[in-house]
């Protein structure tokens, strides 16, 4: 199980003064040290917390992978384009949210779509799609010829334990997670995993086989600020290391 640290959050503390400091590329290393196969961005449209400089110092910095996540908008995939991460992510964006809602509705017929993944495919980058676990867009994922997909795990995550009907949302939400990644694996797709995930919810995700990726950030950035950036990764690392 890989694990790819999200430090966007990192960015929304520093844009809270518009100052330089957290710094995401020393929280990249941070990571990194602590054990960290990859590390993952989103420039957002808006701007929100990542910024076109980060992107181009965390491409030059980041010792394991880049994993660049971005809606298919037009100037950010030229950008993805000339840096060449390792993996671009593309996601659907609303300026309205606070955070992604859910995957991407996919179409075989979206041209904007078609068009960002060819452009960062030709550009030698692997393509990922964030996408709800919903076998049909699986189905409509593989068609449109990405290597990987990302199932969003927000419906999981938002379901927390407590009373019986939340435990009972919980098992079903696992449940289709668990015939998402199946389904995905047996036709062909990698399999990564993302969105809401916890120090106390992440391990039933983990668990899946057929997951090889979990993409974390929000609750490893917040526990940091008590821990520490490295001892908060390496306690996550713990958590999604498979026995064997």
């Amino acid at each position: 199980m890989r694990l790819y640290v999200n430090i966007d959050h990192v960015a929304t503390l520093r844009e809270a003064r518009k100052t330089d400091e957290p710094d995401p590329v020393q929280a990249a290393a941070a990571a990194e040290r602590a054990g960290a196969d990859g590390i993952t961005v989103h420039l957002r449209e808006d701007r929100r917390h990542i910024q076109d400089a980060d992107v181009t110092a965390l491409a030059r910095s980041v010792r394991t992978v880049l994993n660049l996540e971005l809606g298919a908008h037009a100037e950010i995939v030229r950008l993805a384009a000339r840096l060449k991460p390792f993996q671009a992510t593309l996601v659907p964006e609303k300026r309205q949210e606070i955070t992604t809602e859910g995957g991407l509705a996919l179409r075989k017929g979206d041209r904007k779509l078609a068009g960002a993944i060819a452009k960062l495919r030709d550009a030698g980058i692997r393509v990922s799609l964030f996408i709800d676990p919903s076998l049909q867009t699986i189905d409509t994922a593989r068609a449109l010829g990405v290597p990987a997909i990302e199932i969003h795990t927000g419906k999981y995550a938002n379901a927390s334990s407590g009373d019986a009907s939340r435990e009972r949302r919980r098992a079903t939400a696992l449940n289709e997670l668990r015939r998402a990644a199946t389904h995905a694996k047996q036709i062909g797709l990698a399999v990564h995993a993302g969105h809401g995930l916890t120090y106390q919810n992440v391990q039933p995700v983990a668990a899946i086989p057929e997951i090889e990726e979990l993409n974390i950030g929000h609750s490893i950035v917040s526990n940091a600020v008590f821990w520490g950036m490295e001892e908060a990764v390496r306690r996550m690392k713990h958590l999604v290391r498979r026995p064997g």
